[in-house]
């Protein structure tokens, strides 16, 4: 990797994604990170409320088997450091974090390193406080690092998930949020934004996501 495409590696996009609810929010919108506040990410992530009249749905139905299927993989992956993931089971969590509710944070680390930098500390500050709200707190999130296309395959994969722990150890340390409710991933440049830009700074981001309901995820 070069010196000039190392130092557009400063720039990540955090993708706060949640599943468990059943509905599709659409597209994320993108927010800078020194824009972007705690309430901004709590209302992005909160699970769709129940509707009150009985009869009557939101959405499309889920598969009780399909959810329980869904529980029991994340119990599965609970726990485990990034490096124990297998092919399929980072695949697994992609397809899941697909068509659901995110917002997109700009995150920028150190020149080729996992130190998250001075400036992107309030975005990181600002998640943490939306994790240990009530209306998120006790779900089980992945953190899931992405690189460019620049450089070679074992790099990036090595970067995106050192940057993804990055994450997690700040999570942990400064807002006391349970180290298994974080499972940390790294796809590396295989699971670009952008493919057409393959080296646009869209690419370089960490995703969060929300795999479990409140009610199942600290069990």
């Amino acid at each position: 990797m070069t010196k000039t495409s190392g130092r557009k590696d400063l720039t990540a996009i955090l993708s706060i994604v949640t599943i468990g609810a059943a509905l599709s929010f659409g597209m994320a919108k993108a927010v800078a990170a020194e824009d972007v506040t705690e309430d901004q990410i709590v209302r992005a992530l909160a699970p769709a409320k129940k509707p009150l009249t009985r009869g009557l749905s939101v959405g499309p139905k889920v598969d009780p088997a399909v959810s329980a299927e869904e529980g029991r993989f994340v119990q599965k992956i609970r726990g485990r450091p990034s490096r124990s993931l297998s092919v399929n089971e980072r695949e697994e969590i992609a397809t899941l974090a697909k068509d659901k509710p995110k917002i997109d944070l700009e995150i920028t680390f150190d020149y080729n390193s996992a130190d998250i930098s001075a400036k992107s500390l309030p975005s990181v500050q600002a998640l943490g406080k939306a994790l240990s709200n009530p209306d998120l707190k006790g779900s089980t999130f992945v953190v899931a690092g992405h690189t460019d296309a620049a450089g070679g395959e074992a790099y990036n994969q090595d970067l995106s998930e050192r940057r993804a722990d990055s994450i997690k150890r700040y999570l942990t340390d400064k807002f006391g949020i349970a180290g298994a409710d974080l499972v940390t991933v790294g796809y590396g440049k295989s699971k670009l934004k952008d493919p057409g830009q393959p080296l646009a700074e869209v690419n370089r981001r960490v995703q969060v996501v929300n795999m479990a309901s409140t009610t199942t995820a600290s069990k």
